[in-house]
């Protein structure tokens, strides 16, 4: 749409485009027909800023002239003008706070002023010579030589024809906060939810030309005065002016000259991002349907994806691109305006856009996946630095789905800027307080790599889809499913006003990588977190695609870096290889050699003094795994050699050398000059990570020193987790258990049909392990994923099955893997913990096409209810 004057500022409401001008008109067009229905000449000099009331009833102008009119936006009629008594310059925007009705211009002379539009009727009315048409110019009607003054002469331009009518209102020396910025106050905008946990308290924020962010509280009671909250970038000196300013729920994009752009979060106010643009100067910024839209001085758009990836780059105007916003038309399909100094405002078709789902606090199961489908949609790989925006959206939208079931909630900090941890409290009924119980829920939200590249996976892996029963998606099993099926459980006890224990979720973003930040974090927050008495979390899997379980044992894990450095360069084999070169990779490979012997055994002096024996009680939980899986699937073999086997991977120390790597060219003559292995051991409960650590670095050295050689020897120990024991005869996993029992109630028989088909489904897995005496997770979920076999049955009355089917309960297993942070909020919190593994042993997490049966998510969610409002008061 073509005018004959720059185009300074754009702003759309649900049914029409406004665009401010350099000659102080306001073009107003159909958002249906894209034709011009109004030319309000309303300023007599350009608009610099425009701004809708939350209603879309009043449109906000600020302008050159120093003065901001506000319009009907259903006549089109001046309401009110708005003035400050400061020669303030050019006011370059304009706020406003609908919940506080209350107007906030930022100004030219670095002040940002405000008029609270409820006392509009009660302040004294405003004596029309200072009105800024009316008052002298400190420049233009200065006094010349000899102290004369040139007489204004009188004009006979009556001003803008629609500049008429309203209520003149004009602002004191008491609604200003002079200095605001030390520079031009460019840039605002409010927000709402950002520094409470209550949706609609607003905050305003500003930018400068001193490069520092404000951000302001308002202060209803005092006319909505502002109070600092928080300075983004006051610590960066010489930081290029903020320009522009736009919003993404918790994220901050802040454009500045020379082309960089900002991202803020503004739940822990770290800088999490800095982009470098193609479009100059960023004079305006956009957020919409997923993307950021930059514009700047060459006419250039350049659109980010949530990754900040460029995914567009397009020439929108001749010249400057001066104001852009993102909106949906009447057909609720996004477009992009844009407005330049090329005289023309441009309408985009941005159709790859995307809509938010809207809030509900529904909690229905149907509810339930399709928050999980948001959850999963969040890129929340924490070993990329890639998605470390997307890390803190999907932090950011966990802490909204908390902030929705009525939650207090913190983000906690981490240090180097990790992931933050989400700390959410839901309160018990206060009525039961003197017995009230505080239960701590533990979870992670980051995620393993997804890229499918190569197509494996049967849909987009942050795509959440339904097939077959099975949510597939990473995340979905490991860990956003089970999270967000115990904050449904929560929001059900609320509803049914059965709460009678505080709920404290934990969730971290950080556990794929070792849990970075995390022992700090929580250690510096535990008055914060408060007293805890269990700990409960869900982050594993069934033995079997058949049968509950319940985990009580992790091991431990060392991570270590062996290096072998020699003095000289890398050399070539054929001309200095002899047998009196010490060479590193040999030195190396005889050092490893000599950690273990025969079966895996490992060689370290007092590696397996400190490991418990096998008790009683523990033995028979064996018997009862190896029963109840060679029931379900024959082909398993012997139940003794069974238990052997899944006892070396639950139970016993182990070390694993993972790779190895080399300096130099990639070519089989090279001598190289530096070699690296990495390995790691698994340690069982009663094992110190510290002491096994220090003995593995101990016999190594005392190993390496014996080769005698000119080489030197470096052990880095690169990460520890300590192994985690429970007690599963305590009551948390006795209610665990019994909770178990009540929702899937009992497990049915195979069939001699659905025998016949496993044998000959698993047998080649069957005599894999007859061979080696050793199973894996995948043996165990290749026998129980028929179909026949496969749904849980509900409940039988008066606790009493029927014929071919068993009551059982739950199995208690331990694990191979480790969980760093468990055994650590124990020790910290004086807590015991228990795990309840949600999904089934075909879930493929940390694999391709992760699932999580839809099955298992809910009467997960019913698990969780019954554990929350049944634990007992630890004594």
């Amino acid at each position: 749409m073509r005018h004959d004057k720059s185009i300074l500022a754009v702003v759309v409401s649900t049914s029409h485009i406004f665009a401010g001008t350099q000659g102080g008109e306001i073009l107003v067009y159909s958002l249906d027909t894209y034709g011009c229905v109004k030319v309000i000449e309303g300023h007599r000099g350009s608009v610099l800023g425009l701004c809708l009331s939350q209603d879309q009833d009043l449109l906000f102008s600020s302008a050159g002239d120093r003065i901001v009119n506000v319009w009907s936006t259903k006549n089109f009629l001046r309401v009110y003008t708005i003035y400050s008594l400061y020669d303030v310059g050019d006011i370059f925007c304009v706020s406003y706070s609908s919940s506080l009705k209350t107007v906030y211009l930022g100004c030219q002379n670095t002040s940002i002023q405000w008029y609270d539009l409820r006392e509009k009727d009660i302040r004294p009315p405003p004596d029309p010579k200072a009105h800024p048409a009316e008052r002298t110019s400190r420049f233009f009607d200065s006094s010349g030589p000899g102290g004369v003054q040139t007489p204004r002469p009188r004009s006979t331009d009556d001003g803008p024809r629609n500049a008429v009518g309203g209520q003149s209102l004009e602002i004191h020396n008491q609604y200003i906060r002079q200095f605001a910025h030390f520079g031009y106050v460019y840039c605002m905008l409010i927000a709402r939810g950002i520094t409470s946990d209550d949706p609609n308290e607003e905050i305003l924020i500003s930018g400068g030309g001193d490069g520092v962010i404000h951000l302001w509280g308002l202060n209803g009671d005092k006319g909505g005065a502002i109070y600092e909250v928080q300075a983004l970038g006051d610590d960066q000196e010489g930081e290029a002016s903020v320009l522009s300013l736009a919003l993404d729920g918790k994220f901050l994009y802040s454009g500045r000259l020379d082309g960089e752009i900002n991202v803020w979060d503004l739940e822990t106010y770290q800088l999490v991002r800095s982009l470098k643009t193609v479009t100059g100067d960023i004079l305006s910024l956009s957020v919409g349907g997923g993307f950021l839209f930059s514009t700047g001085v060459n006419g250039l758009v350049q659109k980010f994806n949530r990754q900040y990836e460029t995914v567009a780059t397009f020439q929108a105007h001749r010249e400057r691109v001066l104001a852009s916003t993102f909106a949906y038309n009447s057909k609720c399909k996004p477009i992009f305006v844009t407005g330049g100094n090329d005289s023309t405002v441009a309408i985009w078709d941005v159709q790859d856009c995307i809509s938010a789902p809207a809030n509900n606090k529904r909690t229905s199961n149907e509810h339930l996946f399709e928050f999980l489908k948001e959850f999963v949609s969040y890129r929340t790989v924490s070993s990329d630095a890639r998605y470390k925006g997307d890390c803190r959206r999907g932090a950011s939208y966990l802490r909204s789905v908390f902030k929705n079931f009525g939650a207090a909630t913190e983000m906690l900090n981490t240090k180097d800027s990790y992931n933050p941890i989400i700390l959410a409290t839901f309160r018990g009924n206060r009525l039961k307080q003197p017995a009230r119980k505080r239960i701590l829920f533990y979870g992670h939200y980051d995620v393993i790599p997804a890229e499918n590249e190569q197509g494996k996976w049967i849909s987009d892996p942050f795509s959440l889809q339904g097939i077959d029963g099975y949510l597939y998606g990473r995340g979905a099993s490991d860990n956003k499913g089970p999270i967000m099926a115990a904050i449904f459980a929560v929001a059900d006890l609320i509803a049914e006003q059965a709460l009678d224990s505080d709920v404290v979720f934990l969730i971290e973003g950080e556990e794929e990588c070792g849990s970075r930040g995390f022992v700090n974090a929580i250690q510096a927050n535990k008055e914060l977190i408060g007293d805890i008495d269990w700990i409960l979390l869900a982050n594993s899997y069934w033995l079997d695609d058949q049968n509950p379980c319940l985990t009580y044992g992790l091991r431990g894990v060392i991570h270590a870096t062996v290096q072998v450095e020699s003095p000289h360069p890398d050399l070539h084999s054929g001309v200095d290889g002899s047998a009196n070169l010490d060479e590193s990779l040999k030195d190396l490979i005889m050092t490893l050699a000599q950690l273990t012997g025969k079966h895996g055994k490992v060689r370290i002096p007092g590696f397996y003094d400190p490991i418990l024996p096998l008790s009683q009680d523990e033995k028979k939980l064996y018997k009862d795994i190896t029963q109840t899986l060679v029931r379900g699937n024959p082909d398993l073999g012997d139940p003794d050699e069974l238990a052997t086997s899944l006892m070396r991977r639950w139970r016993e120390a182990s070390l694993t050398i993972h790779r190895f790597q080399t300096s130099g060219p990639e070519n089989s003559t090279i001598i190289p000059r530096l070699a690296r292995a990495s390995l790691s051991l698994r340690l069982v409960p009663n094992q110190e990570s510290t002491v096994i650590a220090q003995l593995l670095t101990d016999f190594l050295h005392q190993v390496f020193d014996s080769l005698d050689t000119e080489n030197s020897l470096t052990v880095t120990i690169d990460h520890v987790a300590e192994p985690w024991l429970g007690d599963f005869n305590n009551q948390i996993f006795q209610t665990l258990e019994r909770a178990i029992i009540d929702v899937w109630g009992p497990t049915p028989a195979p069939s001699p049909s659905v025998a016949h088909r496993r044998k000959s489904s698993a047998g080649h897995a069957a005599r894999a392990f007859a061979q080696r005496n050793s199973i894996t997770s995948t043996t165990l979920a290749a026998g129980s994923g028929d179909k026949d076999a496969e749904e849980p049955a509900s409940a039988i009355a008066n606790g009493k099955p029927e014929q071919g089917m068993f009551v059982t309960k739950p199995l208690y297993i331990r694990e191979g893997g480790s969980i760093p942070s468990i055994r650590f909020l124990e020790k910290e919190f004086g807590a015991p913990a228990a795990h309840l593994p949600c999904g089934q042993a075909s879930d493929s997490a940390h694999l391709d096409n992760e699932r999580l049966r839809l099955v298992n998510l809910y009467n997960s969610r019913r698990v969780f209810k019954r554990v929350f409002r049944e634990l007992p008061k630890k004594e």
